[in-house]
């Protein structure tokens, strides 16, 4: 496999699954590869999530080891990421592994969207849908932008990059 290659686990709201595609493209397009250790349930298994027919413990049990495995957390913003109980835990669980955490807005965001709290505390970058942007911000530059790309002021208690 040809150019730059990073284990990441990538936290979305499963409606933005077609996102997570667009990222792995986008950043392919690019020579940089990412490998996205996150779940994504196919329809049977998510019919058994539905139903709680797995426990909470077993699915953050596994969501704990996907996450150790990769090197950073990129979290996917859309219009109701803020609301997902879910995506929330996982940042908070990223930071106490002290992995950095990447929120890259979903493509076509125009407006200013709400973040899950635990982004706000603890992003390390937030950047726009741009190639670019985000390859910097996964490479350690910290940056924070709006859904367009602009510069946005940085963020109290951001995650410090080392």
């Amino acid at each position: 496999m040809a150019g730059k290659l990073k284990n990441v686990f990538v936290s979305h709201h499963h409606k933005d699954d077609a996102s997570v595609d667009g990222l792995t493209g986008m950043l392919a397009g690019k020579n940089y590869n990412i490998r996205n250790s996150s779940i994504r349930a196919k329809p049977d298994n998510q019919k058994r999530l539905d139903n709680k027919q797995v426990s909470d413990n077993t699915i953050k049990r596994l969501l704990r080891m996907k996450m150790r495995w990769a090197s950073q957390v990129i979290v996917v913003i859309g219009k109701e990421t803020h609301s997902r109980p879910w995506v929330n835990w996982e940042i908070q669980v990223a930071h106490q592994l002290g992995k950095p955490i990447v929120g890259v807005y979903e493509n076509g965001l125009k407006e200013q969207v709400e973040m899950p709290e635990n982004l706000k505390k603890y992003a390390s970058s937030i950047v726009g849908w741009r190639s670019d942007s985000v390859i910097d911000a996964i490479e350690g530059k910290s940056q924070f932008q709006n859904p367009d790309g602009s510069a946005s002021p940085k963020m109290p208690g951001q995650n410090v990059v080392c």
